[in-house]
């Protein structure tokens, strides 16, 4: 490890926590319907949207309505993405020609990008049309961000209302996601990439002859607007095969910076929506704290198992850290601090291969989202994931001291915890379930590249990707094939809605309390003993899902480099 490499570590968390309160508070306005700077351009226009789908930002939605309209909407989302890819062979904007994508392959695609995971078990750049990449995936990067922010709104509502039984209105908060924060964003920053060098047009690719006299395809297209979605909205699905380390994708240091801050900016700022939509920043700033604590950690060991290197490579003489598979312009720093931030967050695009990195090192990505991506965690998903875990701590609190568990003046009764541990306990039994039966089908083993518990590693974090709706690939995994991406598709359609309707019926129970008052004997939730709290029911509900497999994959691998075996 270097000072170098820790500064850059450090200036990134800096500009993430400078973004935290500004955006914080222009997303709070947003959503309680307040006059920003944007009205006059897209007021008028809202309006007219809801006209046309013969809503309007006066109408609130019960629990189960809300849930049902994000069913729906996501359902056709999924049967309009599918039959893109399976007639984008007869549908404009392909110059390549490119066939209809598959029948198994189409459906994992639609399963991955409706639900914001946007793994990928093909090449872009060889597999898909200009219109399947503009019209399929980069409006569900977009749709599907905004629905993740829209029930993260909606629990926040649910703690902050009293005593109601309604929780919004899904269409006005989908719309609203969209329009006023998404959009613009990704508008300015577009335009910042398109000035760094990355392609958006929509011409054929062009052919080049190389020194040698061969013959080179060189691949372009409408790229830089998905690029800044992918990353602002936590989807990471990259428009060529290498994702982010293409230099198409990240030409300069500059577009790395800026991926990396997009990743974090509206999931952590959310932390501070909710602190001031229930009327206390401190309590945002309390799981703001929990999840930076996660992260920094998570940082660490990633960057000292990569800097250390290969004991068994550094016996023959050849010093340095482990370079294999790491962008070499950028260093094994902040290629350790990509893969954390990705998988810290619901994103997904990588710079370097995580099959490549020490296995301690690639343990970190794991964990990260074995743990549901709470720390900062998909834009919507990461603030309503942490929230189920505050929930189970201050239920864990009330135990300790004889008490009804309270948080933010709300009972925490028997309906809330079961939909809480409902919520949390579907992604340990996804994950490995099909982790199971992969390591003993035949069509599952058939895809590992490696032997002994890399190729389980390799496995493992492909369910582990799929249901936390991350989409990073560890790599060395063949995933296209009927197998994979039938299992894969549903492992993510239940990690991300099987989750989401209970945590929709939590806030459905929640919003219709009546705030208690504080006493003497309620437990503060703003300060360092229950951040410690929060990160103790974390770390240990988190080590009694998961140990067991991290210990017949990366742990046993690091225990063996140890004894002088690799596999």
């Amino acid at each position: 490890m270097t000072l170098n490499g820790w500064l850059q570590i450090v200036v990134y968390c800096g500009i993430v926590i400078l973004l935290v309160k500004p955006l914080g508070g222009y997303m709070t306005r947003v959503f309680n319907g307040e006059r920003t700077w944007l009205s006059v351009a897209f007021g008028p226009f809202e309006r007219i949207l809801y006209r046309v789908a013969g809503t309007s930002d006066k109408d609130e939605h019960h629990w189960t309505t809300y849930t049902a309209a994000l069913l729906v909407f996501n359902a056709a989302g999924l049967i309009v993405l599918y039959f893109i890819q399976r007639w984008q062979g007869e549908l404009p904007f392909n110059p390549a020609g490119m066939p209809g994508v598959a029948p198994d392959l189409a459906f994992n695609t639609a399963a991955s990008f409706v639900t914001n995971t946007n793994w990928q078990s093909y090449s872009g750049e060889t597999t898909l049309s200009y219109l399947t990449q503009m019209m399929g995936l980069t409006v569900q990067n977009f749709v599907s961000a905004a629905t993740g922010i829209a029930i993260s709104i909606a629990l926040v509502r649910a703690f902050a209302r009293k005593s109601v039984k309604t929780l919004g209105n899904f269409w006005v908060d989908l719309t609203r996601s969209i329009l006023y924060i998404l959009l613009p964003i990704c508008v300015v920053g577009t335009l910042i990439l398109v000035w760094q060098g990355i392609p958006q047009n929509l011409s054929a690719y062009t052919v080049a002859t190389t020194l040698e006299g061969a013959q080179q395809t060189i691949a372009q297209g409408p790229v830089a607007s998905q690029m800044m979605i992918k990353h602002l909205g936590t989807n990471g699905g990259g428009f060529f095969n290498v994702n982010a380390a293409h230099p198409f994708e990240n030409p300069s240091a500059l577009t790395n910076l800026i991926h990396m801050v997009s990743i974090f900016a509206i999931g952590a700022a959310l932390t501070n929506v909710f602190g001031r939509m229930v009327g206390d920043q401190r309590q945002g700033w309390a799981i703001f704290a929990a999840m930076g604590v996660l992260f920094i950690a998570g940082v660490a060991v990633c960057y000292w198992a990569e800097a250390a290197g290969n004991p068994l490579v550094h016996a023959l003489g050849i010093e340095g850290g482990n370079m294999e598979g790491k962008e070499t312009r950028f260093g094994i720093a902040v290629s350790a601090l990509f893969a954390v931030i990705t998988t810290a967050a619901s994103c997904g695009a990588v710079i370097a291969m995580h099959d490549s990195f020490m296995a301690l090192g690639g343990m970190v990505p794991l964990v990260n989202m074995m743990l549901g991506e709470v720390i900062v965690g998909g834009v919507g998903a990461g603030l309503y994931g942490i929230l189920l875990f505050v929930v189970v701590a201050i239920f864990v609190a009330g135990l300790m001291v004889g008490r009804t568990p309270e948080y933010l003046g709300k009972k925490i009764e028997a309906k809330e915890v079961k939909m809480a541990m409902l919520a949390l306990l579907i992604l340990p039994l996804v994950m490995l379930g099909f982790a199971a039966f992969a390591v003993v089908l035949p069509a599952g083993v058939a895809g590992i590249a490696n032997p002994g518990p890399h190729g389980f590693s390799e496995i493992l974090y492909a369910y582990v990707s799929a249901a936390a709706n991350n989409g990073s690939a560890f790599g060395g995994l063949t995933a296209n094939t009927p197998w994979y991406t039938v299992s894969l598709g549903i492992a993510m359609l239940l990690g991300r809605f099987f989750m989401i309707v209970p945590v929709m019926a939590m806030a459905g129970s929640l919003v219709t309390k009546k705030a208690v008052p504080a006493s003497a004997g309620t437990f503060p939730t703003h300060g360092l003993l229950f951040v410690g709290l929060l990160l103790g029911v974390i770390l240990i509900m988190g080590g009694l899902e998961f140990f067991p497999a991290l210990a017949l994959g990366p742990i046993v691998e690091h225990l063996a480099m140890l004894g002088g075996k690799t596999f």
